[in-house]
Formats: structure tokens, sequence, C-alpha cells
């Protein structure tokens, strides 16, 4: 806490002859290090406390500038130690500035009476007439906006939500703002009613109004040219560049808007990146990603997903307005052109391709693809878990993860297999043995929820769904099991029985974050009752959700081996734990066999298509070689391969360990 004092009559009048100003000098506190030496053409109003100038700024290029005061309006402002500031154009008012922060060529800083910077404003997301508002907050969670938007049917707790989130604001509203230390601001247009953590990095903007940019030194925010955003909140380790437009928006943690990218009424979370297109009134959940001009998003709400050229929704059929709004599980990604009339629901990993306009649901058959043909939805089911696309899609993003910041907003979960997926798979395998059975198993066509299934999807399917089920409880018995010795089946019996209760029943993706659908509704009865009130007592509940994942995970996977396998856990053997972990080494296998199929084909000669521009066959597969590599050394394939061979040692190392048990 700095020491302040009064001007002396010398430094006054020094300060006079350097063409400075004042209402009243007396009401300009300074520290005991202050001198007058570096500032020069400032005009003091109101209340103003003055840190030392002692230290340089070396600016890109080698350009060195010593901290001072050189031209600029001051009004009830707090300088901080070692600050530069100079050439504001009009003043900076009601603002406390932190250390080390340079600030150059800036219109206007200014708070205009009690601000909440950005706290508590209401985003109209999913359905732009309002009905399903978020009111953002710094703390502001996936989870946390995922439940205040569609859990509409608790209006107790959207009441108590709307409570938690206002004391917040208004414990945090001030009329004075706050520009951190270390901050740079140079070449900016007005910033109104924003306050601005440490490191940020402001360059270039047009205008910045009623807004929090929550940039830290772990994790800066960086603000670049032409950018506009108005009642708005930016979190830490972000990127707004490039003429990007926000207006009643939240930015999640290291998210990138750029490239004129266009936003109304939206929610970004973690790693989100947005160029060159438009979205209006969308949940982007973690991982949502959209580079393409011609890409619009509207009242959507999606995660982990990829938009491609040209894909677009309608929130309305020109009746009661854009009141409609649609869905697109964890992981589903758009092709180039796909179109999307709401209301609609897709299966998580699912991709869809061509325009559809039947209002399908397919959220209980994951994994699969939706074509239009002839204007009709036709739905393959399962199909995506052979693609080599979505196995590189699961371990690109726990890579991409670009959150620097060790306070994380979001609980992700990266898992391509969880109880939430496999439920539906055990659902979506009922589906298709229902349609066969209703409809005969020698239809060419079956019908579910506006789509056609042809009779081989059908098939392929049920052996698809009954591959990954048979992965995932394998992969949970296994894990379970791993590095203890066992002497019995008493043994066995008693390491299966689950650590907790708490898993069973049905599992639910709160935007990134997989967990029981029972651990969810206590907490949401405990915001009800007020035993839950405070935002950080709500975020830390996500975070015990999503650190007992695994143990959870078991509890569930325990319950769904009788169903399954047709042999209660509490009565397995060892023999039964060598069934199961033979048809996981199958269902492990088989897949890898099948990715590895489906990545071969990028290496097929149709691929080649464009190479070796005027050669021959020998030049065109040398061309691709050099540029792509050849398939056998794709660092792909080879992991692919390895997995193969460690899950192989490790289904026959359990297998050995049970096998001694039999003897």
């Amino acid at each position: 806490m700095n020491n302040y004092r009064k001007l002396t009559e010398e430094e006054i009048l020094r300060l006079k002859s350097q063409s400075c100003l004042a209402e009243h000098w007396e009401h300009i506190d300074v520290t005991s290090e202050f001198t007058t030496e570096y500032i020069h053409h400032v005009r003091f109003s109101g209340v103003v406390k003055l840190g030392m100038f002692q230290s340089e700024f070396t600016l890109p290029g080698g350009i060195r500038k010593h901290s001072g005061l050189r031209h600029v309006t001051l009004h009830n402002v707090t300088v901080g130690d070692n600050c530069c500031i100079e050439h504001i154009q009009n003043y900076i008012a009601n603002y406390e500035i932190g250390h080390d922060t340079f600030i150059e060529n800036v219109d206007m800083l200014l708070v205009d009476g009690v601000s909440k910077f950005g706290n508590g404003v209401e985003v109209s997301v999913l359905n732009e007439t309002g009905g399903r508002e978020v009111l953002i907050n710094d703390k502001l969670s996936a989870h946390l906006a995922y439940i205040m938007a569609l859990y509409r049917h608790r209006p107790e707790l959207i009441a108590r939500l709307k409570e938690i989130t206002d004391y917040y604001a208004n414990k945090h509203a001030s009329a004075i703002g706050s520009i951190g230390s270390h901050v740079t601001i140079v070449n900016t247009g007005s910033i109104k009613n924003a306050r601005i953590g440490d490191y940020a990095h402001i360059s270039g903007a047009c205008r910045l109004s009623n807004g929090s940019i929550n940039s830290n030194e772990a994790a800066p925010v960086h603000i670049g040219d032409g950018v506009i955003c108005d009642d708005f909140i930016i979190s830490s380790g972000s990127h707004v560049d490039d003429g990007a437009m926000l207006t009643r928006c939240f930015v999640g943690q290291a998210c990138k808007l750029g490239h004129n990218y266009s936003a109304s009424d939206s929610l970004f979370f973690s790693n989100c990146q947005g160029e060159n297109g438009e979205a209006c009134a969308i949940f982007a959940g973690p991982f949502t990603v959209t580079h393409h001009k011609s890409t619009l998003l509207i009242a959507g709400m999606f995660s982990f997903m990829n938009a491609g050229s040209g894909s677009n929704q309608s929130n309305h059929m020109y009746k009661l307005g854009p009141i409609h709004q649609g869905t697109l599980e964890r992981g589903a990604k758009t092709t180039s052109d796909s179109y999307l009339l709401w209301p609609a629901r897709v299966g998580a990993f699912s991709l869809v391709m061509g325009r559809h306009v039947t209002h399908s649901d397919t959220s209980n058959l994951p994994f699969s693809y939706l074509i239009e043909q002839n204007n009709m939805t036709y739905l393959v089911p399962g199909v995506n878990l052979r693609s080599v696309g979505t196995i590189r899609d699961a371990q690109k993003w726990p890579k991409r993860d670009g959150r620097k910041d060790p306070h994380k907003l979001d609980f992700i979960n990266y898992n391509l297999l969880s109880p939430y997926t496999v439920q539906k798979m055990f659902k979506g395998r009922d589906i298709l043995l229902n349609l066969r059975s209703a409809s005969g198993e020698l239809s060419d066509i079956y019908s579910f929820h506006s789509a056609k299934i042809r009779n081989s999807s059908l098939m392929k399917g049920i052996r698809f769904y009954e591959i990954a089920i048979n992965k995932f409880l394998g992969n949970s018995v296994i894990k379970r099991l791993e590095e203890i010795e066992f002497h019995s089946n008493e043994e066995i019996r008693a390491r299966l029985r689950p650590d907790t209760p708490i898993g069973r029943g049905e599992w639910v993706d709160i935007s990134g974050l997989i967990a029981p659908k029972s651990e969810v509704d206590t907490l949401i009865a405990d915001i009800e009752c007020g035993k839950v009130n405070k935002l950080k007592d709500i975020n830390a509940e996500f975070e015990r959700m999503h650190r007992n994942y695994y143990t959870y995970e078991w509890t569930w996977a325990y319950e769904m081996l009788e169903g399954f396998y047709g042999v209660k856990p509490e009565d397995m053997t060892a023999a039964d734990i060598i069934r199961i972990v033979e048809k996981w080494k199958e269902a492990v296998i088989g897949l890898d066999h099948m990715v590895y199929e489906d990545a071969k084909k990028e290496f097929s000669m149709a691929s080649m298509t464009g190479f070796g521009a005027d050669g021959s066959r020998l030049e065109k597969e040398m061309d691709f070689e050099q540029v792509r590599g050849d398939f056998e050394s794709n660092p792909f394939v080879t992991a692919v391969l390895k997995h193969i061979e460690v899950k192989s040692a490790l289904g026959d190392e359990l297998i050995g360990r049970m096998k001694s048990i039999l003897l």
C-alpha cells in the first residue's frame, strides 16, 4: 500500500512550468518517491493519486520511452508506479491504474456512473425472442450456463440463479474502473465502463463498452485491430482480433475470435474459435469451431463441433418468428453447404451432410451420418465409430486445450466413450432391433423420426454399437482389475464392487462435463433451497463431479454388466472375466482395423489427384509421398498399430492372471 503525501510548492511550480494545470493542486496526492521530471502537458481534475516514474519501456523496434505522463487529462484517477500514459485525445476519468502499465494514443477511458462491467448482462441465447436468457458473469462456466438456459422447467432454480448472479454483479459494481498492472493499451478508440485485468494487451480496438477483460499474468488477453465489444465478458487467455464484433457475448478461456467474426447474444466457452462467419443466439460449448465466411450458426447448442463452410440453420418458419432452437450434441460436424431446419437434435459425434428439413431427433443414435438424398434424410447409425476422423478428433482436443490459467472455469471430459454416449448406444441398439422386429428383417428401408435407414445400415449399426459397448465395458473391467493379484473368485467380486452408489441411472453431458444426472439434480436442489448460494460454490460442485468421474463411471458400468453379458457381477468368476476380456480384445482390435482401413483411403490413388501436376503416375506417387508421407510411416497409422499391440498385451496379461485362479 503506497503512502501518499501532498505536492510541495516547488513541485507545483515545476509542474506549471511544464504546461500542467489543475483545478485544485491540493487534491493531488503523490508517493514519497514521486518526481516531476516526466510529467508534461497534463490536466488534473478531481482527486488524483500518482506513483513514481523511474523505469523505461522498450517498445517493438527497439524504441525506449521513459515512464511518465504526457498530453493527458486525468479526472479522479489513481496511477500506479512506473506507468507511461501519453497522447490521450479526450481524457481518462474514474479509473485506478496498476503499475508498469503503458497507455498511448487512446481516445477516451471513462467510467460513467456505477457500472457492473458486463456482469449481469442478459444474453438471449438459443431463443432470440427471449425465455432462455443467461446472465453472464466473470465466473460463468459452460455447465452453469447450460443449466440456466435449459432447466426452465425449474422456475425456482432460475430465480435463485438470478439472485446469485445479481448478488455477484452488485458486489463488484463500482463507479471506479480498474486497469491492471503490466497492461498495454495503444491506438485504441473509446473504452467506457470496462474493467481490464493484468497483462492485457489492447491494440487498435475501436470500442469497448460495458465489459470485463479478465486477463492475468498466466493467461493474458489480447484485443486487436478494429474490435468492437458491447456488453461483454472476455475470459483469461482469449484473443479477440481483426475486426471481430461482439454484442452481449461471453467469451470463455483460451478462445480465438477474429477475421471480422460477428456475434450477438452468444456464449463461447473454453477453446472456441470463430473466424469470418456469423453467430446469433448460439450456445458454443467447449471446442466449437467455425472458420468460414459463409457459415452462419444461429439458435443452436454445440460443443466439440466443427462447422463446414456454408453451414446454415433456420430458427423460424415465418410464422411466430425466430422461436425454434436446435442441438448438435458433442462432437457433431457439419460438411460444406449443410443446412438444418430447427427444431432438430443431432446425436453425439454425428456427421451432417446436405440439407435437412424434417426435424430429425437422432440423439439416441450417436456416431451416425445424416445424409440428404432427394430431399430426404437418410440415417447411417454408428458408422462414425470406425472413422479415422472421429479418433483423430478425440486425440486432438486435449492437445489443443490452450488454457494457461490455473483457475479453470470449465471442467472438460474428453472421453469418446463414456456412460453418456454408451447409454445412448444401448438405447440406439434397442431402437434398431425394435425397428427390425416391427418392420421385418427383409425390409429395404426403415423409418425413424422422419429419417430413413437402409437395411444394410441398420444391421451394421447394431454391430457397431455392440462393438463399442464391448470396448467400453471391457475397458472398465480391465481398469478396475489392473495391477492386482487375485487368488480367488471372491477377491475378484470384492474388487468389482463399486466404491459408491453414485453413478447409477442416467448420465448427462452439461456442455463438456459428463456426470450422473442424480448429482446434477442434487446440486440443483441445493441451489433451490439455498444450501449452495455462491458462484464459486457452484463451480466447486462441478469440479467435484469432474474429479470423481472415473469412480462414478465404474458404478454405472458395473450396473450394465449383467444386462449385456448375462451374468450378475456379484456372481462373476475368473472364467466370466476371461470371456469379457476376449470380447473386449475382439472389439478393440476389430475397431482399430476398421480405423486402419479408413485411414488407408487417404493414401489411395484417388486421393493423389492433383499431385505430380505435369508428370507420370510414378511422379504423382513421389510428389504425394514428399508432401503427405507414406502410409506405413504416418504417425496416426503407426499409433493405431501400436494401440493394437499394447491393448492385446494388456488383455492377455489380465487373462493370464485370471487363468491362474482356474488352475
